[in-house]
């Protein structure tokens, strides 16, 4: 079987490099993007198993980058995980609405980032129910479709 894609939209090499490390050690092939054209034109071209999506980035949003992976048909069922440093008062509704499945702040502990990854994907279930709140606040991920 071959190795899941993640595509990282995140403008920051440092954020980038070191998710690929985490990733890649877990198995999954892993595709890069600095800035929101490049996002969509990597989205087009590897057609990912799932996308984690930074909010500020050159050359338009996080947001404008959702709704156009949204609007392609190779690209419009892919989940996508937001991790940004931007305040999630501010823009978790909007990125949930717009159809991403978790929304993560900065920075975000792994396990639970790569729990929801592995979800998303359908890798592996849900974890008990411990009482424990889920990332940012969201339903569990089993629940997340």
């Amino acid at each position: 079987m071959n190795a899941r894609t993640i595509l990282i939209v995140d403008d920051d090499r440092d954020q980038r490099t070191a998710l690929d490390v985490r990733l890649k050690a877990g198995g999954y092939r892993v595709v890069g993007a600095a800035d929101a054209v490049q996002a969509i034109a990597v989205g087009r071209k590897e057609k990912p198993d799932l996308v984690l999506l930074d909010i500020g980035l050159p050359g338009g949003d996080g947001l404008g980058v959702l709704k156009r992976l949204r609007s392609m048909t190779s690209t419009s069922t892919v989940p996508v995980v937001v991790l940004s440093a931007m305040d999630p008062a501010s823009y978790r509704d909007r990125m949930l609405a717009a159809g991403a499945v978790a929304y993560f702040q900065k920075p975000a502990d792994f396990k639970a980032l790569l729990t929801v990854i592995r979800e998303a994907l359908g890798e592996a279930e849900a974890p008990a129910a411990t009482g424990a709140p889920a990332a940012a606040g969201l339903p569990r991920a089993s629940s997340l479709g």
